[in-house]
């Protein structure tokens, strides 16, 4: 039976769970359970805290698992995994911050108390500017330090930089990291062959659904002296399919889509010359 490790809370949990739902899987636990086991699909989930996954995944103690990727780096296990499929959602960025008028670049924190989480990759980012900091490891509300009086800056993860702001802090210079979700699995642990197996099939099952999420089915009827304009129009992913109508001169369409280009897609074709233009969501595929 494979073993998935899966954030047990926080941004990654929902995100990470409902994935695997779309994926076919069976994913409800009961409240607090740290396990819950697919006997279909021949998978049980192992929930754990996002920083443990990345470290168990990374020691081979757990076949994969989901996790971010400052995660992994500020576990020191990013070159332990391997990161197998990113996953489109927990996208942040992981950047120094301090009040106004403390630090306007990195070098202004040389000698400064920098509280944070992720001590690992601060060290990493301040070894790569040359310069040295006062570490403040701390578990969590990071962005309180300052206004405790604990540091002069901090360095912490930043998703919409609204938590930054109400504590009275800017971010400094360019993200030390950016970061996503991503299935990993350790670099140094062999499967056994039905383990590979399970894992190839939850990779694609994954890949298909993230697909589906960003793209979109499109059908037209369209005129056959339009079909070339109409083709570049909708290239789909290796090419769209065309079918011969009963009207003569006419062809039914069918491409996939950017989900974001849905409407100006339309509106192209539509002044192209063709009509009957209908747009369906995909829940999964295989491509």
């Amino acid at each position: 039976m494979l073993r998935v490790a899966v954030p047990n809370k926080g941004s990654l949990n929902g995100p990470a769970t409902q994935l695997l739902s779309a994926a076919g899987y069976r994913v409800h636990r009961e409240p607090k359970a740290l396990f819950a086991t697919d006997v279909p699909n021949d998978v049980q989930f192992v929930f754990l805290r996002p920083t443990d996954i990345a470290r168990n995944v990374g020691a081979g103690v757990l076949e994969v698992g989901i996790t971010g990727q400052d995660l992994l780096a500020a576990a020191g296990n990013a070159e332990a995994t391997i990161e197998l499929l990113r996953l489109d959602f927990g996208v942040s960025r992981f950047y120094f911050a301090a009040p106004h008028g403390v630090a306007a670049s990195i070098a202004d924190l040389d000698g400064k108390r920098v509280a944070t989480s992720f001590s690992a990759l601060v060290r990493q980012a301040v070894a790569k500017a040359g310069i040295h900091v006062e570490l403040v490891e701390l578990d969590g509300a990071v962005e309180t330090a300052v206004e405790l009086g604990l540091a002069d800056a901090i360095a912490d993860v930043v998703e919409t930089g609204a938590s930054l702001q109400a504590a009275g802090l800017h971010t400094i210079g360019e993200p030390i990291m950016r970061s996503e979700a991503v299935l990993v699995r350790g670099a140094q642990r062999t499967l056994a062959p039905a383990s590979e197996h399970a894992v190839e099939v939850l990779i694609q099952r994954l890949r298909g659904v993230l697909i589906a999420r960003r793209y979109v089915m499109m059908d037209y009827n369209c005129p056959i002296a339009a079909l070339s304009a109409a083709q570049e129009i909708t290239p789909g992913m290796e090419a769209p399919t065309v079918s011969p109508l009963q009207e003569e001169g006419w062809a039914a369409v069918r491409a996939m889509v950017l989900r974001s280009d849905a409407q100006a897609v339309m509106d192209r074709l539509w002044a192209a010359g063709a009509r009957a233009i209908l747009v369906t969501s995909l829940e999964a595929c295989r491509l």
